[in-house]
């Protein structure tokens, strides 16, 4: 396995219809480090996913940055497999997923643990035989009132929300820089809010 390439994965579901919705937010993300790699995605040879190649900042370590072409509780499978192709042990992985436990706009970076019910993680958890990957949980609240999670999950930002997402965005993206320059601990200290 490589030690100096790591594998970035946003999850999220595809196509439009799910674009907005809470539990994407690691897409978003995924997308401002694209735009901060100066690349678009392209569809990967393994047409699971959709890809971009290099480097986060000057002279930083080589990363592969993922978007799962398949519904979050499929993740599993094309994470492993981009894994594979590019040589990536999991401890060079880093979902970025949403959190329900974790307030709206909070950041919590770790490694391991278990999957608190995220389809996403227990997929690449099931794929991978281990749960000993990189995780920046993007805090989204939990659901008000009795409202169904999965429904909660599976809806849009409220408009107060959507004002401050882009800043959540920009300090998730930000921590995964950190987390592959700086190591974990400083970019706890740093993200750990």
């Amino acid at each position: 396995m490589s030690d100096d390439v790591w594998l970035v994965v946003g999850l999220g579901n595809p196509g439009p219809a799910y674009a907005g919705h809470r539990h994407n937010v690691g897409y978003l993300v995924a997308d401002e480090l694209a735009r901060r790699m100066g690349s678009p995605f392209r569809r990967h040879k393994s047409g699971r996913a959709d890809v971009v190649e290099g480097r986060l900042a000057m002279g930083g370590p080589r990363v592969v940055l993922a978007r799962p072409h398949c519904y979050m509780n499929e993740t599993g499978g094309p994470v492993k497999a981009l894994a594979t192709f590019y040589k990536v042990a999991p401890d060079h992985v880093i979902a970025i997923h949403d959190e329900l436990d974790i307030a709206f706009g909070t950041l919590r970076v770790k490694l391991g643990g278990g999957d608190n019910g995220h389809n996403g993680l227990r997929s690449m958890r099931s794929s991978f035989g281990t749960g000993d990957f990189y995780r920046i949980r993007a805090g989204i609240g939990r659901p008000p009132g009795r409202q169904d999670v999965a429904d909660f999950v599976l809806s849009n930002y409220s408009a107060a929300e959507r004002k401050e997402l882009e800043f959540q965005v920009i300090d998730a993206a930000d921590a995964v820089e950190c987390l592959v320059a700086e190591g974990l601990e400083k970019t706890q200290q740093r993200f750990n809010s």
